[in-house]
């Protein structure tokens, strides 16, 4: 058997354990289980992304709009959705 260590914040810690106490788990147990999976998915088991608000794309549409707001061109309400498309697709 081999031993491995890995530093933890000791709230995340106290409150894995805690979690996984009412599982009936302790941490030995759960960090095997992950590593058991990620060797038989060849994968990390976990839901990784990245916030779409930061994305490129997101974030040049914000630019526009935020030069569009400082210089004066701010959409008049009420629009309805049609014109509102309709000034999109001018822009």
């Amino acid at each position: 058997m081999a031993t491995v260590s890995f530093r933890m914040d000791d709230s995340l810690k106290k409150q894995t354990e805690e979690i996984l106490d009412e599982l009936g788990l302790n941490m030995t147990t759960a960090m095997t289980m992950f590593a058991k999976t990620i060797v038989r998915e060849r994968r990390l088991p976990l839901d990784l992304s990245i916030d779409p608000f930061y994305s490129a794309a997101n974030q040049a549409r914000l630019n526009q709009a935020i030069a569009r707001y400082e210089a004066g061109k701010t959409v008049p309400i009420p629009k309805s959705l049609d014109e509102l498309e309709r000034m999109e697709s001018d822009a």
